[in-house]
């Protein structure tokens, strides 16, 4: 039996959280004096911290202050922005459209579980998830493969029969160096063209507009 599976990135995807957490970011390195914009954290978020921090503050920083900044970015995001989190509209409805065409629903995330249990409830999906992967069973974060690897074995799927659903190039970089197609949800901020060349094969502009757009896609048609 083909078991067919989604895997859903969570912030940016799912959730409106990628600023937050850019700013949280950005804060924490500013504790170490590290001073980056804004913009060119926010441009690195859909990356797990330990991509993120050497790309930003290079391989001696972060041998030096790494665990240090990603405790503070964890408190600062935890005490300030976590409650600020808003869901995109319309995921349980996909979720449950998915469900009725008989895809399994994974979550498939760079991110802290302690951050992305709470976005189940919220979104009403935890009953419709199939299996979740977060920072945690994965070595290395995306734009790595390692997080869609761990979600397929999780559920028994080839990469053949997958299809990831993100909002950033590392998403979409990160299904593509395991062969899964990939569709990108516009709600991240990354540019049409930034996605596009990460090889993305539909561009939507949110997770209702996929929804709506449903039986053309290739969540039907796969």
């Amino acid at each position: 039996m083909t078991i067919k599976a989604i895997l859903f990135d969570v912030d940016g995807t799912l959730v409106d959280s990628n600023d937050l957490h850019a700013q949280a970011w950005t804060k924490a390195f500013a504790e170490f004096g590290h001073l980056i914009s804004l913009e060119d954290v926010r441009g690195r978020i859909g990356m797990g911290g330990d991509n993120l921090m050497p790309a930003l503050i290079g391989a001696k920083a972060v041998d030096e202050d790494g665990p240090a900044i990603s405790a503070a970015r964890g408190r600062i995001y935890s005490a300030s922005y976590a409650r600020r989190v808003t869901p995109f509209a319309d995921v349980a409805a996909l979720f449950r459209r998915a469900k009725q065409d008989g895809w399994m629903i994974v979550i498939a995330t760079s991110g802290d579980s302690r951050e992305i249990e709470p976005h189940l409830d919220m979104l009403g999906v935890r009953s419709l998830v199939d299996a979740v992967t977060t920072a945690g069973d994965a070595e290395r974060s995306k734009p790595n493969p390692d997080i869609f690897a761990a979600a397929l074995l999780k559920v028994g799927a080839h990469a053949k029969d997958a299809i990831v659903v993100g909002d950033s190039p590392y998403d979409i970089g990160a299904a593509s160096q395991l062969g899964i197609r990939t569709l990108a949800v516009r709600t991240g901020g990354f540019s049409d063209r930034i996605l596009r060349e990460a090889g993305a094969s539909a561009l939507y502009d949110s997770p209702a507009d996929l929804l709506a757009r449903y039986d053309g896609s290739l969540l039907a048609i796969h």
